[in-house]
């Protein structure tokens, strides 16, 4: 499965455009239609625009997964574990310069060092926020400059452990009133939940189906 690790499969399996309006729930998968539905009606009609960035560290070793653990003053989602990102400002041209901004201003990243790789569908938070996942290659040799006001933590989480259905947690949840199945990806004593597990777990489905397909 050494091919799920390629630049180029990774590439290949994502979209080269953010999600448009009737795709913003692919994220969902494996759900019904009629769950989807409802799940789309009760969610807030006004959804801010925001995005993220999901970076892949070229290590020697392998592909990993940079993360931050937010600080524990934030007003939404303090603690959390989460990608670099945040509100799609009117200045931003699109949600990738939107994301290499966040992840600047958040962690000190370089946007030279981070190369387009694609984008994940969209995905919602309870917080009212409809947050789109721009991928991107990043060069091992990043220095971080990390606001503390916004982060308590930066780490790194090998590709593959991610990938790896026996590190995954199942559990059901809550959302806009419906019982929904999704997982939680432990490391160490950390616990990857909410929207960051499911983007990781939407780049998991995304590159198996993509591997598929392959001959």
């Amino acid at each position: 499965m050494d091919y799920l690790y390629s630049k180029a499969h990774i590439r290949d399996s994502l979209d080269a455009e953010p999600s448009t309006p009737d795709q913003d729930m692919q994220w969902l998968a494996g759900a019904t239609a009629d769950v989807i539905s409802q799940v789309r009606a009760a969610l807030r009609a006004r959804r801010v625009p925001a995005a993220v960035l999901v970076p892949l560290v070229e290590r020697a070793s392998g592909l990993t997964v940079l993360l931050t653990q937010r600080a524990e003053t934030l007003k939404d989602h303090a603690g959390q574990i989460s990608f670099p990102g945040g509100r799609i400002e009117p200045d931003d041209p699109d949600a990738w310069a939107a994301a290499l901004r966040e992840a600047y201003e958040e962690i000190g990243l370089l946007p030279e060092l981070v190369e387009f790789a694609g984008y994940l569908p969209d995905h919602f938070v309870i917080t009212g926020f409809r947050v789109t996942p721009a991928v991107g290659f990043v060069n091992p040799e990043y220095q971080l400059r990390i606001a503390a006001a916004e982060v308590h933590d930066v780490f790194e989480v090998p590709l593959d452990f991610i990938l790896d259905a026996a590190n995954h947690k199942f559990r059901r949840r809550r959302l806009a009133g419906l019982d929904i199945d999704v997982h939680d990806i432990p490391f160490g004593n950390r616990n990857i939940w909410g929207a960051t597990a499911g983007m990781l777990m939407t780049l998991r489905r995304m590159l198996l189906a993509r591997g598929a397909e392959s001959p």
